[in-house]
Formats: C-alpha cells, structure tokens, sequence
C-alpha cells in the first residue's frame, strides 16, 4: 500500500498542508516543534480512526478554528481508496470513504493501513494492561473487521451491564436483566479471546525474531496472552464468570471480569520487561512489537502497510541503533 496524497486541515498546527509522498522511503526533517509528528499523527488517524497520543478530538483543532480536517488517499493492489476525517469543535466527527458519508466508523478500517512506532509506545510496556489492550485492539480492528465490530458489542454490553448493576442498587427488580447483559458480554468476550490469542502467538513468534536481530541476538522476546478469564475464548466460561463475580460486582458496582481486564505478558530471557527490563530493554521490544505488528499485517491482508516511524533512533542506545 502506497499514500499517493494527504491533506490536513486546521489540523494541530497546520492551517492547510498537501503532500504527495514519493514511494519508496520518505523523511520529515525539521526542527522541534514544526509538525512533524503532526504528519505522522494525522496519517494514523486515517488508518485507526484514532491519535495515537490523545482520545479527546477537540485537541486535535487547530487553536481557533471550528474543525480539523485530514484525507489521505492511497493506492492498493484492490485500486485506489480515499478517506477523510472531520472533526467539529461541536457535534460528531464524520467519516467519509471515497466521498461517500459512512454510517459506522467500522466502515473506516482496511482502506488505509499502518503501523506507527513513535516515543509514546514506551507505554505499551511501561504501563498498564489497558495500554497492551489498546496496542492489540488497533492493530487487529485493521486487520480483521469481525474483530472491531465484536469490540464494539462488547464495550456497550459493558456500559450496559454497569448501569444496570447501579440501577439494582436502587432497585433490585432490575436485577432480572443481568442475565441478558451477561450473555451478551460473555458472547462478544469469547470472540475477542479467540482473536486475541491467535493474534499474540502470531506476533509473538515474529517478535522473537525481530528482537534478536535489534539485540545482536543477546535476548529472546516472548509474549502471552494472559486472558481475565480462564478458558476466555469458550462463551459458557465467561458466563460461569459473571456469574461467580456477580456478588462483588454488586458491591462494587462494575464489572469485575471480562476481557476488559486481559493482558499481554512481554517477556525479554524470561523476564517480565515491564519489571526487571532496562530502559534500553523496554525500548527496544516495543519496537520489536511494533515492526513485527508490520509483517503480521502483511501476511493477513496480503500487501505492505504503511510503516512510520518517528524519531525511532532516539528510543534506542547507541549499540543497538546499528545496521543490520
């Protein structure tokens, strides 16, 4: 897949800006602070529907402006498609494929794909399950449509389920409607297991290769899918799950298990990296991570994505920046 063009509007700090990428490798230089990332932000907002380093749109608006606007068309083996974003101050954002207002956001995923690596992906291996969560989530809802539509039904099924846990504390009548929201989280929570845990031990295998590469073969990567739910991927599991948390939920007034509460163990020798991993360690197997999200994607949807890589060479210690 090749960008043929993009353009930003009002966009971070970019009243109007056109490009038209060669193929092939193409740099940004510039000093600090003239948009760089900018680019590469607007590029992945296209690909996920998302910022990789904000959830809230109005920070994406320019300062002073009414809206933020980014298009990006690119050319695959399929033929040429062309997306757009625009995001009001006020209202909701409109996606528009090949000029065409969608009626679902899914509708976005697949026209333009790419993976990102950039200094805030740090956080994938530094922070908490939610930001391994978020890491898989996208890169799977570009891959597997199915997937994105699943997380879908299971983030309302969620939001449903906690309000009516509030709802029983007032009255317990509503307590008649668990059992409905129950089968609707353990339904779509079997199906992002299964996805789930294919996806990681295919990343995993490609990570571990890509790590001994960057490390001059010094360290094994590894990563596990460690699933909330014992058996996560069988939808009768989930549901015995609810179930047994159902009197702690009731107190806590939240869902306490589910695959809202999965994560993803990096391992480096054996190793959770998260806690026993150096700097230079974390570092490099979010890299690995996000180079080998690449290679996975191209053998699924059959060609290249998009690889941007901002800064990458600063996340890395002097002997590991070497070429290969």
């Amino acid at each position: 897949m090749i960008i043929t063009r993009a353009q930003l509007t009002n966009f971070r700090s970019y009243e109007a800006c056109e490009i038209v990428p060669c193929e092939g490798v193409n740099v940004l230089l510039g000093d600090n602070g003239q948009g760089k990332t900018n680019v590469l932000e607007a590029l992945y907002l296209c690909c996920t529907g998302r910022s990789h380093r904000t959830r809230q749109d109005r920070e994406l608006i320019r300062w002073g402006a009414d809206f933020a606007a980014v298009k990006a068309e690119a050319a695959r083996r399929d033929g040429s498609h062309e997306v757009e974003l625009v995001l009001p101050a006020l209202g909701r954002r409109k996606i528009r494929i090949a000029g065409q207002e969608a009626s679902r956001s899914g509708e976005l995923m697949g026209h333009v794909t790419g993976v990102l690596f950039s200094p805030e992906d740090l956080r994938t291996v530094k922070d908490g399950p939610a930001e391994r969560r978020r890491f898989v989530d996208m890169a799977l809802s570009q891959i597997r449509p199915a997937y994105y539509y699943a997380l879908q039904r299971y983030n309302r099924a969620l939001k449903q389920r906690n309000e009516t846990l509030k709802a029983i504390a007032a009255q317990p009548a509503f307590m008649a409607t668990l059992d409905s929201w129950d089968e609707q989280l353990a339904s779509a929570g079997a199906e992002l297991a299964r996805h789930r845990r294919a996806y990681i031990e295919k990343l995993s295998a490609v990570a571990g290769e890509t790590h001994r590469d960057i490390a001059d073969d010094r360290e094994r990567l590894e990563l596990r899918y460690l699933p909330c739910v014992a058996g996560g991927d069988d939808v009768q599991a989930n549901i015995e799950a609810l179930f047994a948390a159902r009197e702690t939920d009731l107190r806590r007034l939240t869902t306490s298990v589910g695959a809202h509460r999965d994560d993803v163990q990096i391992l480096v020798e054996g190793r959770d990296v998260r806690a026993y991993g150096s700097q230079g360690q974390q570092r490099t197997a979010a890299l690995s991570m996000r180079l080998s999200e690449l290679d996975v994607m191209k053998d699924e949807l059959g060609e290249w994505p998009m690889l941007m890589l901002d800064d990458v060479m600063s996340e890395l210690d002097p002997g590991r920046r070497r070429p290969r």
